[in-house]
């Protein structure tokens, strides 16, 4: 009977190590199984961040064009002792006279000189007009 409660404790004994072991071993088993979806749900998240920091793409507009305005055509004429001169006219021949791009351009009539008198760009000057 001794042997066999000897016996009886060594396998008691063996189990109950058995018993540790294999718990030891389940429970290295969750670790790791724990530690992998851990980085799986880390490797996401960085994923997740990764893909949220970019910037979104960002949409060209085409500049808008004005509407195109109706451009009226004016046409004055001036009189002096019966005859006409187009003021179209003058001022092609003021910019003729002057000789340049003209950005500024004040025009002067005098009829009963049959004269204009011109400040191009700030530059003065005068034009025969002929209202014979």
């Amino acid at each position: 009977m001794a042997t066999t409660k000897k016996t009886e404790a060594a396998k008691t004994a063996e189990e109950t190590t058995a018993k540790k072991a294999a718990a030891t071993k389940t429970a290295e088993t969750k670790t790791t199984a724990a530690k992998k979806t851990a980085a799986k749900t880390a490797e996401k998240k960085t994923t997740a961040a990764k893909t949220t920091a970019k910037k979104p793409a960002v949409k060209k507009v085409a500049p808008k064009k004005p509407a195109a305005k109706a451009t009226e055509k004016v046409e004055v004429i001036v009189e002096f002792g019966g005859v006409q001169v187009a003021i179209d006219e003058v001022i092609k021949n003021v910019k003729a006279t002057y000789g340049k791009d003209v950005k500024d351009l004040k025009i002067y009539l005098k009829p009963d000189e049959s004269k204009a008198y011109f400040v191009a760009d700030g530059v003065e000057g005068e034009m025969n007009v002929y209202f014979c």
